[in-house]
């Protein structure tokens, strides 16, 4: 990726677009308050360069280790140790994870309105990063000591709140700071961080030599993996003056972006929902698959294989496909074929219920699955409402992302037992995410 925009000091004028010449912090109007950065709630207009981008990278791939290395390994070691007699360690599990994603539904977009309204000398995303990197670790360290499942439910809720402040606000600086012909790049490198940092977590939390061991390393990638960024990197500011008086009822009001008033952004977030739901839906009982409709005598090492085809092109297609977007100039035509992509990928599932058909499957999703993450990212950015809401709203996005994890379950579960089996599963699931990669072309305000 190209970054030669940037080409001062890091952090310096050449490297904030909008900067102000005047050392951050000093007063302007009232004594002691930050003044705004003139252009904060402008469209960017200059590149940023590597450095930025891949210390926000870094940041993002702290986030998602944090919450990877619990998800894939801990949760389900310490579920196994705290499970009451009677109670089985996957119903522990899935009261807490499910206790655990329900406040990431709210804390997300709740913590992108806060942030949108933040004045501080060190910015109005800076200080959420810091403080929900800082309040995941304590959290972490809290779940390294949970003696019961109650403390273990409210240590991964706790967990959730501070990480969705911290993930709220790095993904709200890329409208922030990156023009709209450099975002498909940079959610792409965004999209490789996540990958990594889903490996990095659940590598720690394997290798540290413990339940409790594995939180402490964990909690410790998540904060030192974000210092670059918070140290290097200045973030723009906004004044007083800049926001509207609070008021609660408002406040909460401007969750519901109306599809009427915001097509586009509407069109957007429900071409997102139906691909991850899609996609959920196909992943969700993929061991089961490989043990009863093709009889993989070790299907828990079949997943592992097919994990590593899927990431391995994921990674492969995921930088490529936002740069090529960049340098087209269009959204739509990439997250249309890629959602194509994904949704014959897993038809296949249906049709080709063999291990050659399954790792082609696999393959493919990879291909269209990293080439949508960028993609539709950069897509998602460009039809935000308004540069004062770009927090707010971005969390509300990315509800389109965690929600289908709630629902998937929900839907294949009945599929499943009562309504055809895994070829009518996979069948459905190929037809939500097509119908999500068509609804694409209903937006108007992109190319």
């Amino acid at each position: 990726m190209t970054g030669a925009g940037a080409a001062g000091t890091p952090g310096g004028p050449a490297d904030t677009p909008g900067a102000p010449a005047r050392t951050p912090g000093t007063p302007a109007g009232t004594p002691g308050t930050p003044a705004g950065t003139p252009g904060a709630f402008a469209e960017p207009a200059e590149r940023v360069g590597r450095g930025w981008t891949a210390a926000l990278a870094l940041a993002n791939g702290a986030v998602w280790a944090g919450w990877y290395g619990p998800i894939q390994i801990l949760l389900a070691l310490q579920a196994a140790e705290l499970a009451p007699p009677g109670t089985s360690k996957e119903s522990v599990l899935a009261w807490v994870t499910g206790l655990g994603a329900a406040v990431s539904l709210v804390a997300n977009p709740f913590f992108g309105a806060l942030s949108d309204r933040t004045v501080s000398r060190f910015g109005r995303r800076t200080p959420w990063i810091v403080a929900g990197v800082l309040g995941g670790a304590a959290a972490l360290c809290l779940l390294a000591t949970a003696q019961s499942v109650a403390v273990m439910a409210a240590g991964w809720c706790l967990v959730q709140l501070a990480l969705n402040a911290a993930f709220a606000a790095v993904t709200a600086a890329v409208p922030d700071r990156v023009p709209h012909l450099q975002r498909g790049a940079v959610g792409g490198w965004l999209g490789a961080a996540q990958i990594l940092g889903v490996v990095a977590g659940t590598g720690l939390a394997t290798v540290a030599g413990g339940v409790a061991a594995g939180y402490a390393a964990c909690a410790g990638f998540t904060v030192l993996a974000t210092l670059p960024y918070v140290l290097r990197y200045r973030d723009l500011r906004i004044g007083p003056g800049d926001r509207p008086p609070f008021a609660w009822r408002s406040f909460v009001r401007g969750f519901w972006i109306g599809p009427r008033r915001h097509p586009d952004l509407a069109w957007a977030w429900l071409t997102r929902f139906l691909v991850n739901l899609g996609n959920a839906i196909a992943l969700l009982y993929l061991l089961y698959y490989l043990r009863d409709a093709l009889h993989r005598p070790r299907p828990e090492d079949g997943v592992l294989i097919l994990t590593a085809v899927n990431g391995v092109l994921l990674l492969a297609t995921v930088v490529a496909g936002g740069v090529w977007s960049d340098r087209t100039g269009r959204r739509k035509p990439f997250v249309l074929w890629s959602g194509v992509i994904m949704a014959a990928a897993t038809a296949l599932l249906a049709g080709w219920q063999t291990w050659t058909g399954a790792l082609v499957a696999a393959a493919l999703l990879g291909v269209g699955f990293g080439v949508f993450t960028s993609v539709d990212f950069a897509l998602m950015t460009d039809v935000l409402p308004a540069a004062a809401h770009r927090g707010r709203d971005l969390g509300v996005v990315n509800v389109a992302n965690s929600l289908p994890q709630v629902a998937a379950p929900a839907l294949a579960a009945p599929v499943v037992t009562y309504l055809g089996g895994y070829r009518v599963l996979y069948l459905v699931a190929a037809g939500i995410g097509l119908a999500g990669a068509l609804l694409v072309r209903r937006i108007r305000g992109v190319e």
